[in-house]
């Protein structure tokens, strides 16, 4: 006898896929900042012929950076050169600054330290101890060493030898929806596991003595800063009272002909950002259509979405998403906040924003975590709140 179900019993049959969430989250930055004021005073010693000497307060001021911080900093002084060792005053002998060893040197000393400060924040707030996170997933494009900044937290926070480990390297800014997605398949494929993830960058150790306005551009946005949070399962068995984030869904799209808009090159001294000034255009012009697509295969539309945690790669590009997206201010004004407050921090910024999105979504509302990276690629995640 044949006992064929109909379409719709076999859809109900179906095993249900394991949802993940994240509901503890911590961010960080370094002890001491640093007025963007202060910093243009700085970055005039850095080798400027006496034009852009005059135009960097200018170009400072435009990049929508108030104030940021860096691991290279010392208490407040009255003289700003004072500050900090690291960076001299170029001279003929000394015209391109610190080596990229020096500052691979300095990244192995401070990113480690930083990045514990928030993951050790999101541990001790976990229910069950230490020893039950079963996986580390880390982000970085600042620097490199081995032992690199996991094997440093496994070691600082007191995981058990056995976490399995994963870095995500060198993909920028949107870094940290790419270890996200990372812990999202993890806890899919096990709803036992249990996924530290952090980030980190010190992009403040990869300033350029060069009168190249894409360099000059750079140094004026970038700064330092770190975030954790922790992924786990949120099938009916593991349902918690505790507020969070379901992680519904992700996008992953490369803009056309555009491998060259922006580039993360090492150089000699230091790593060289390409940011072309044609980014914000194209990401006007050519955002819209996919991210809507991907909405809609969600039943939502971007009017749906209740906040934006858009990545601020500077006041351009955030008024370009809002073009695009037909994005009012005041759901672009998070990302307005943290820059300005923080500057642009690479991978961790995005979970800056999501701290100031918190308060006015209420559960069951929607928010879309976005970023981009080299060869101007988007990064999006669709989240819950639960």
């Amino acid at each position: 006898m044949s006992m064929d179900l109909a379409p719709e019993q076999e859809f109900e049959r179906a095993p249900q896929r394991t949802r993940a969430r994240f509901s503890s989250f911590s961010t960080k930055i370094p002890e001491h900042t640093i007025l963007q004021t202060d910093a243009a005073h700085l970055a005039q010693g850095w080798g400027v012929s006496q034009r852009w000497h005059r135009m960097l307060p200018a170009l400072y001021r435009k990049s929508g950076v108030r104030r940021r911080s860096s691991v290279l900093l010392g208490p407040p002084n009255e003289d700003v050169f004072a500050r900090q060792s690291f960076y001299r005053v170029a001279t003929p002998g000394d015209a391109l600054g610190p080596t990229t060893a020096e500052r691979m040197q300095a990244y192995e000393a401070h990113a480690g330290k930083l990045l514990h400060r928030a993951a050790c924040e999101v541990v001790d707030a976990m229910q069950g101890g230490r020893e039950s996170i079963t996986h580390l997933v880390t982000v970085s494009c600042t620097g490199f060493c081995a032992p690199g900044v996991d094997y440093q937290l496994v070691e600082s926070l007191g995981l058990s030898p056995q976490v399995e480990r994963v870095h995500v390297g060198f993909m920028g800014c949107h870094g940290l929806i790419n270890g996200m997605r990372v812990a999202t398949a993890l806890v899919q494929a096990d709803p036992r596991a249990r996924v530290l993830v952090g980030a980190v960058e010190l992009c403040s150790l990869h300033q350029q003595y060069s009168e190249d306005s894409e360099q000059l551009v750079a140094s004026s946005l970038f700064s330092d800063g770190a975030a954790a949070l922790l992924v786990e399962a949120t099938a009916d068995e593991r349902e918690t009272s505790s507020p969070g984030w379901e992680i519904v869904s992700s996008l992953s799209c490369r803009l056309s002909q555009t491998a060259d808009l922006m580039a993360w090159k090492i150089g000699n001294h230091g790593f060289q950002m390409t940011l072309s000034p044609r980014i914000p255009s194209v990401i006007e012009a050519e955002l819209h259509q996919p991210l809507s697509e991907w909405l809609a295969e969600q039943q939502l539309t971007t009017r749906e979405i209740r906040g934006w945690a858009v990545h601020p790669g500077g006041p351009r590009v955030i008024d370009a998403v809002g073009e695009s997206l037909g994005l009012v201010d005041g759901q672009l004004q998070p990302s307005r906040e943290v820059l300005s407050e923080f500057g642009n921090m690479s991978s961790p910024t995005v979970l800056f924003i999501l701290e100031r999105l918190n308060a006015p979504v209420e559960h069951g509302e929607h928010v879309v975590m976005l970023g981009f990276g080299p060869g101007l690629q988007v990064e999006a995640l669709l989240l819950r709140c639960s």
